[in-house]
């Protein structure tokens, strides 16, 4: 029986422009972040069909657009503090394992 045994990562979506300092910021936390917690992230140039796309549906009003699980996160700077506690209440009501009862 295949029993996951660890929490599935978190798709985060980052909507990039060139030339954007807090886009290149947001790149490198969620990057570091991914280090230690459960995160899928996928880079969007704004330029693309996907990315002009993403901006139109969800009208940030500054640069970056960050997606968490498809859904809006923020816009401009990347909110570390919110975003950890945002992956905290996840990971708390992932259900758990069975088999993950200690020894």
């Amino acid at each position: 029986m295949n029993e996951p045994t660890s929490t599935p990562p978190v798709p985060v979506v980052v909507v990039h422009a060139e030339a954007c300092h807090l886009c290149d910021d947001a790149v490198e936390a969620l990057a570091d972040l991914s280090s230690t917690l459960p995160l899928a992230v996928r880079v969007v140039e704004l330029e693309s069909a996907e990315g002009a796309s993403l901006v139109a549906l969800h009208r940030p009003a500054m640069n970056p657009l960050v997606l968490v699980d498809g859904a809006y996160f923020s816009a401009g700077r990347l909110p570390r503090k919110k975003l950890a506690k945002l992956l905290d209440r996840r990971n708390a009501a992932a259900p758990q394992p069975a088999s993950s009862v200690g020894a």
